[in-house]
């Protein structure tokens, strides 16, 4: 038993490592996305380079999600100190997740909330900001997100909810994709509730004050 549980660890760690090398140059696809094909149901997905994506895209998503994307080397340790300190001190639950570890999670790991999973993105993460430049994470991560029921990727997202292409994404339109990221399937941003567009409002904010020099040109 132990010799094939070492053998089946020993299998995922080369899937990892594979998997890596290869989205590094190759479109990278979710465990969703990969899902919902062995399930028979439909994926809405179009792969394009972050240079035919609006920069608001990227500037709103790391407004929203990772506001250190830049500065970190996948994992923001202050904000996971944070956490730590609010969780042994029975604070409020607030995340720290990365958009590298988001990233990570969406193309080698599995969806739903465990601190095993939460365990092995950390490493992965590291691993991943290794070998891939910062705007390749960025590409990556904007492809794969979750916009709807079977829309995956900023590209099919745009055309669905706005009727246009993800590069001419506005301000507000953008800041709006990334609103609904946290609950895809029931916030539709060409639709926002209240909340939806004061988060909007909100991202749009900081959005011209975040560093994404990371990002090239």
């Amino acid at each position: 038993m132990l010799r094939w549980t070492m053998r089946a660890v020993l299998a995922i760690m080369l899937f990892w490592a594979v998997s890596i090398v290869v989205y590094r140059v190759l479109p990278p696809v979710s465990t969703l996305m990969l899902g919902r094909w062995l399930t028979l149901q439909p994926v809405e997905r179009i792969y394009m380079p972050l240079s035919d994506i609006s920069p608001h895209l990227a500037r709103a998503a790391i407004a929203a999600e990772d506001s250190r994307f830049c500065m970190h080397a996948g994992i923001d340790w202050f904000a996971l100190q944070s956490v730590i300190e609010d969780a042994l001190g029975d604070g409020a639950s607030r995340g720290a997740s990365t958009i590298t570890m988001q990233t990570v999670k969406n193309i080698l790991l599995w969806p739903g909330r465990s601190y095993l999973r939460k365990g092995l993105e950390l490493p992965l993460a590291l691993v991943v900001d290794t070998v891939w430049p910062k705007r390749r994470v960025m590409e990556a991560y904007l492809n794969i997100a979750e916009w709807g029921e079977g829309i995956f990727g900023a590209e099919a997202a745009a055309r669905r909810h706005f009727g246009k292409s993800a590069r001419d994404l506005t301000r507000r339109e953008a800041a709006l994709l990334v609103a609904a990221l946290p609950n895809p399937i029931a916030r539709n941003p060409a639709r926002p509730t209240r909340y939806v567009s004061t988060y909007a409002s909100r991202i749009m904010g900081r959005m011209g004050n975040e560093n994404v020099s990371c990002l090239g040109a």
